[in-house]
């Protein structure tokens, strides 16, 4: 097995540079536009790399920032700022409320009470963690959802294993395979539940505000849950039955004295100790202000809070609410910090910048223009668009795939005279479909970074829910959407 793993990095190592250059000096310089080949070519090359893991993927993720500018696609200052965005800063905020709970074991306590809610069964406890996830993320960010379960998450995984100082490749199979399959529903259900409403996921306030600007309509919050809520729930029964029945099978039932273990846990606990009671004060007012960011905007009349600095206002109280004052010590000190997942901050931001080449490059705006030209119906153009969507989005980031691909769409629906929200709507719920790399969105790059993963294992699942997104939109696009806003 080490042989293969060993042999698999080797080939990737030099494939990915030898594609690069192949790439670059094969297509011509001027097609789509004067850096396309060059964006294409470190594209393929990072793909190949963040596919066989042949160096960290964290490290991959500089390749961008690195040959961008050498290249001449952008500015050195161009090429820094994704790697700075307020996303980053959102992640940031989000693992430093984790370290803070872990640290207190606040986590824990919160698992142990879950696990006694939702029994020890591992497909129990996989469907609590989709159901959970789904619904906190239909109200507040994808990324706030799975930064709020991961935590817990992994207590869960923790408990049951049989020795939970083992590597996670040691494991048995079905333990193995609980907590592969946990942290990915996490992830998964997180994106899922936010298509249920418009206030979800940032692409369909951005598809909204489009659509406004464009054609002066707006959407009405509960059509959309028409068809988004359905659709939610059709594709968390099928990630369930992928993870649990066919690709990660945990056959985890009934442990025998689990749940005196659970009660003997908690006694250790004891009761709330301040530290856990500053953690949890703070992990509320941070998950409130996600909630009611809007209310509270509304209400101060201007737009004080977003996600990032309510999440960052999170991190830093952690580290300046005294929980000793004659001692100076606080929740949280900067040695803690070790713990904190650096190289996934780098690896979205290494997926911002390669966007914003793709974007510069005005290569999604040529595959739009593409799949236009060579549709024979409406239908098979709206079935083209949702699966470039779902695909193109496993690349870049799906509010930037909405901010550049619907107005693409929208000019085509003007010229094909049809309704602008049947060809977008599919097109903006496809953009949150993105299963089957860590940088594709958020909530995947969040779980992975739990190490209790590789990337073929996020592929092998993601692949099957691409597909199957793609049917259900298409099958919603047809149907639902037809009839709320045909």
């Amino acid at each position: 097995m080490q042989t293969t793993i060993s042999s698999s990095k080797k080939i990737g190592f030099l494939l990915g540079p030898s594609l690069f250059f192949i790439l670059l000096f094969t297509i011509s310089p001027e097609f789509i536009s004067p850096n396309a080949n060059k964006v294409l070519a470190l594209a393929a090359w990072i793909i190949v790399w963040w596919i066989t893991e042949a160096v960290p993927i964290s490290i991959t993720a500089f390749l961008p920032l690195v040959l961008f500018p050498f290249m001449g696609v952008m500015k050195m200052s161009e090429a820094a700022a994704p790697y700075a965005n307020p996303i980053v800063f959102l992640f940031m905020g989000g693992f430093l409320i984790a370290l803070a709970l872990e640290k207190h074991r606040l986590h824990e306590r919160i698992a142990l009470n879950l696990v006694k809610i939702t029994g020890t069964s591992g497909n129990g406890i996989i469907l609590g963690f989709m159901l959970a996830s789904a619904f906190i993320s239909m109200w507040i960010s994808n990324t706030a959802t799975a930064m709020m379960m991961l935590p817990i998450a992994l207590s869960v995984i923790n408990l049951l294993k049989s020795n939970p100082q083992q590597a996670n490749e040691a494991l048995p199979k079905g333990e193995r395979n609980f907590a592969i399959g946990l942290l990915l529903t996490v992830g998964y259900a997180s994106s899922i539940g936010g298509i249920a409403t418009i206030i979800g996921t940032p692409p369909n306030v951005v598809f909204a505000g489009l659509l406004d600007q464009f054609y002066h309509q707006k959407l009405d919050f509960g059509k959309w849950m028409l068809i988004g809520f359905p659709l939610m729930v059709l594709l968390l029964i099928a990630t369930y039955v992928i993870i649990t029945k066919v690709l990660f099978i945990n056959g985890i039932t009934q442990i025998q004295g689990s749940d005196d273990l659970i009660k003997r846990k908690l006694t250790e606990l004891g009761k709330l100790r301040r530290e856990e009671k500053f953690v949890m004060t703070i992990f509320v007012l941070t998950c409130l202000s996600w909630i009611f960011q809007q209310p509270i905007n509304l209400m101060l009349g201007r737009d004080m809070l977003n996600d990032t600095n309510v999440a960052m206002t999170g991190g830093l109280l952690m580290f300046v609410v005294p929980v000793d004052w004659k001692t100076m010590q606080f929740v949280l000190h900067w040695s803690d910090t070790e713990k904190l997942a650096w190289g996934i901050l780098f690896l979205f931001g290494g997926g911002l910048c390669l966007a914003q080449g793709l974007s510069n490059a005005g290569i999604i705006q040529a595959v739009g223009a593409k799949i236009a030209e060579h549709s024979t119906s409406t239908q098979f153009l709206i079935f083209g668009l949702i699966t470039a969507s779902v695909f193109i989005t496993e690349l870049m980031s799906n509010v930037a795939l909405v901010q550049i691909f619907i107005p693409v769409v929208f000019g085509i629906a003007t010229n094909l005279g049809a309704n602008p929200i049947l060809l977008a709507m599919p097109v903006t719920l496809g953009a949150s479909m993105a299963f089957m790399f860590p940088v594709a969105t958020p909530p995947n790059a969040i779980v992975f970074s739990s190490g209790h993963m590789k990337v073929k294992h996020m592929m092998k699942a993601g692949i099957w829910l691409n597909i199957i997104s793609i049917t259900l939109i298409y099958l919603a696009s047809v149907t639902l959407m037809r009839w709320v806003y045909g």
